[in-house]
């Protein structure tokens, strides 16, 4: 078999082998690296059941991207034989490790809680394993435990589908077992349908091999071992014997029972019980039992929110002591929480949109189960004064970041009655223990902190958030981000004493939201994170001493701390999915790739779209990546910030993100990157670089020495870059014929700009919130979206007249927590649309024991 060509993949050795399929060591000539590649083996390729199989195999693991899941390459056929290419492994199995005995606890809980978070990532796109045993765990030289084998997986119905389980695809016919028999759950046995929580069955049997060295479940016969799974418990003398301490124990028989809706409801909570439990000092917690209002809660409801960790902490965390939090969960609908406050009375304030209603204020106590609405809609909070006065912003839209945008500043009491109007465009505002307001105040394109309403302490071209007085009201603290929606930035201190004087504490993050003060006014407390979603509560003195208070497996926002030193945090999901849609389909597609992606533009066809990838999956420098309508993987083209496709289509543009002088010229197929330095300014990594219709030059936002950001056209051959907009307008849309673009100024305003040297023009009756993306193929029209607007619809305007008709709505598969649907990019010809939408599913927790 050796020096065999698959593909174009050369064999050279074989490694492994299964039921269907052989495991060969592979070289990847083109890309100069070892691969393993997966043959269905002669007889199995005559099988149609094992056809099937292997395919959905391929199908399953390559929709999917994790650490914890072995990486699939590429698929193929070799003659009438598929084959699968994924990484090449060195290390062994959980089986042949368990061959030399038991696991310590540690070695176990830290095997585990790999194994849960890669469940988490497949139960996240509907596929159950369904065979989830020691055998198809490999465990690497490097410590990561790797899921492999998705030979028998499942998909599962999103919960917005009203077709049952047994009618989507599977690999068997209803009825049928699969699976191991010592590792299936009591479901799966009776041929029953099978959902996540029969993965989380099989994870508690092999968790119990783990500590205790000895199958869960165990016959002289497969009969016999059925039997024991359906009817008989797992031996705990094993577990006392191998001195396996009891929160382990505890989470083995919860994810043991036999009955579905009596286990763990989701593999994020599973991974949130096993991190807490481990966590030092707490080897002999015990967590506690649902109650039974969780009980009672659907899961549809719980899969809708797609948040694991928005099920009760109390169900999952330890019991509380002196030395530990405590968890109380006080919401449960499935929506966005936007802000919460104590009030002065101790029950809480917080604004939200539940179940696609809009923003709302609502009231609630620590010991409730209900929340009461306050009448007023479409507000959100902003602060609750001393006075039990509300400080909001009406109207206006929300920002990914969850703040509001064009709204207005207005204030009324907790008891009820009809806001005041104040200012517009306020975006954060704390009250003094006088009852004078701090605003964050957007003019003129600049974030200004204001304190009073009117004298500006500090300003930025980027923007200002989480503005909060010190208990004495000595000092404000704030998050200062240096780009314009970009959640990267530090936190800052401005001293009322000496207001000329703002002091930087923290590092910069990369993803930071939510801030008080401690009750003794000595920190300030806050949520951020170096890399990735998921923010954890820090204390940083105002010497700039920085402690870590509470890290859990999801992302946290924190929201507020009383005097007695409660915390009130919201729990989030957080993605920026990719829709696809034209005049064609009745469903829009998702095209979504990890958890944070947002689309730059469309191929000419329609059958591309082109997008910047800046998950954590992607790494600091981010990728550009280009995505098939057919529901192929996408392909990485390269690293940097997306911009726009040439007019064949064969390069996409890059902006580093590394290097603030260079742009490059990713190769769609076959060919080489060309790097342009432009010396004189300094490329923005925002999102927005198109070609000219030549295809020699390109237009981007740039930034030269002592100078506003404005559009700059680039020559490809040489770099030199010629500004074509005054300071502060920036690019939009280009004309067919490449001598117009659309400028975009202060307040978002438009008009067209000449490349060539000609005067500007307005576009009359043009509504405020439009946004341009695209210019039509004749010229008449520009097509583009209502910044905030939802449900989301795409609008063409008439450049002569301003007149605007709808053209497409946007209607991404799951509705509930779209926060904003933007950017969106349209095709020339007005035909084809994609677009990115924040979706932030959350719950309100109140946590105390933090110290």
């Amino acid at each position: 078999m050796t020096d065999r060509v698959v593909g174009h993949y050369r064999i050279l050795e074989k490694i492994g082998a299964g039921a269907m399929g052989e495991v060969f060591r592979a070289r990847d000539d083109r890309l100069g690296r070892d691969v393993a590649i997966k043959l269905i083996k002669p007889a199995s390729s005559e099988n149609p059941d094992h056809v099937r199989r292997f395919e959905l195999e391929a199908r399953a693991a390559a929709a999917l991207n994790h650490p914890n899941i072995l990486a699939i390459f590429d698929v193929g056929t070799e003659g009438a034989s598929p084959y699968i290419v994924s990484e090449l492994l060195e290390g062994q199995t959980l089986r042949q490790r368990l061959a030399k005995g038991p696991l310590t606890s540690r070695e176990a809980v830290e095997l585990a809680i790999q194994i849960t978070h890669g469940l988490t990532a497949a139960h996240d796109r509907h596929i159950v394993h369904r065979d989830l045993k020691p055998e198809n765990l490999f465990l690497t030289n490097d410590g990561r435990v790797k899921i492999l084998d998705f030979g028998v997986a499942k998909l599962q119905p999103r919960p917005d589908e009203k077709r049952s389980l047994e009618n989507l695809t599977t690999v068997t016919k209803h009825g049928a077992v699969v699976g191991t028999v010592a590792y299936m759950s009591p479901e799966q046995l009776r041929g029953r349908s099978v959902d996540h929580r029969g993965d989380i069955f099989s994870f508690g049997a092999i968790f119990f091999e783990m500590l205790a060295g000895a199958r869960a479940f165990r016959g002289e016969t497969e009969v016999d071992t059925m039997t024991a799974v359906l009817r008989e418990e797992p031996a705990a003398e094993a577990l006392n014997q191998a001195a396996v301490p009891l929160a382990f124990q505890d989470i083995i028989k919860h994810c043991l029972e036999k009955e579905p809706e009596d286990r763990f409801q989701s593999a994020r909570d599973l991974a949130f019980a096993l991190q807490t439990v481990s966590a030092p000092g707490k080897e002999t917690a015990s967590w506690r039992p649902v109650s039974p209002f969780l009980k009672a809660l659907p899961w549809s409801l719980a899969a809708f929110l797609a948040v694991a960790a928005l099920a009760l902490i109390a169900a999952l965390v330890t019991r509380p002591s002196a030395t530990q939090p405590a968890y109380a969960r006080l919401t449960f609908e499935a929506g966005t929480i936007y802000s919460a406050r104590f009030a002065p009375d101790k029950s809480i304030v917080y604004s939200a949109a539940w179940n696609n209603k809009p923003t709302q204020i609502f009231s609630t106590v620590a010991n409730s189960l209900v929340s009461q609405p306050l009448q007023i809609t479409d507000a959100t909070l902003l602060g609750v004064s001393r006075t039990h006065e509300l400080a909001l912003v009406l109207h206006g839209s929300h920002s990914g970041q969850l703040e509001t945008v064009h709204g207005m500043l207005a204030r009324g009491p907790v008891a009820g009655g009809s806001p005041r109007e104040i200012l517009s465009d306020v975006r954060w505002a704390d009250w003094d223990p006088k009852g004078e307001l701090a605003v964050v105040h957007y003019v003129d394109g600049e974030s200004r902190l204001e304190y009073p309403i009117g004298k500006v302490l500090y300003q930025s071209t980027g923007w200002i958030s989480n503005i909060r007085f010190s208990p004495s009201a000595d000092a404000i603290a704030f998050m200062d981000h240096p780009a314009l929606w970009d959640t990267r930035g530090t936190v800052r201190i401005l001293d009322l004493a000496d207001i000329a004087s703002v002091r930087t504490l923290t590092r910069d993050w990369d993803f930071e939201s939510g801030l008080a003060w401690s009750p003794d006014g000595k920190e300030i407390w806050f949520t951020a994170v170096e890399k990735g979603n998921n923010l954890v509560l820090m204390a940083v003195s105002r010497a700039g001493n920085l402690r870590t208070l509470l890290a859990l497996p999801v992302a946290m926002t924190l929201e507020d701390v009383d005097s007695d030193g409660r915390v009130l945090v919201s729990l989030n999901s957080k993605r920026l999915n990719i829709g696809y849609t034209d005049f064609n389909r009745k469903e829009d597609l998702d095209l979504s790739w990890h958890d944070w992606s947002s689309p730059r533009d469309i191929s000419s066809d329609g059958k591309s779209v082109l997008f910047e990838d800046s998950s954590e999956a992607a790494g600091a420098g981010y990728s550009v990546d280009l995505r098939r309508t057919d529901g192929t993987l996408p392909i990485q083209l390269g690293e940097g910030s997306a911009g726009g496709l040439s007019p064949d289509g064969k390069w996409a543009i890059s902006i580093s993100t590394r290097h603030a002088h260079q742009v490059t010229l990713l190769p769609v197929g076959e060919g080489q990157s060309r790097t342009i330095d432009i010396a004189s300014l300094q490329a923005i990594n925002n999102g927005w670089a198109r070609f000219l219709p030549d295809g020699k030059r390109i237009a981007l936002i740039g930034e030269e020495a002592g100078h506003g950001r404005r559009c700059y056209v680039v020559d490809v051959s040489n770099g030199s870059a010629r500004a074509v907009t005054p300071e502060n307008v920036v690019c939009g849309p280009l004309s067919p014929d490449g001598n117009s673009l659309i400028g975009t100024g202060a307040n978002q305003s438009l008009a067209i700009y000449s490349i060539v040297g000609a005067q500007s023009r307005s576009i009359p009756n043009l509504k405020n919130n439009f946004v341009a993306v695209q210019w039509s193929t004749d010229g008449r029209f520009l097509y583009g979206y209502h910044w905030g607007e939802l449900p989301g619809e795409v609008y063409k305007v008439e450049i002569s007249t301003g007149k605007e008709s709808p053209v497409h709505e946007l209607k991404p598969g799951s509705p509930a927590g779209v926060v904003l649907i933007a950017p969106v990019v349209v095709s020339r010809d007005g035909k084809h649309f994609a677009y990115s939408y924040n979706q932030t599913l959350s719950s309100l927790q109140l946590i105390t024991g933090i110290h």
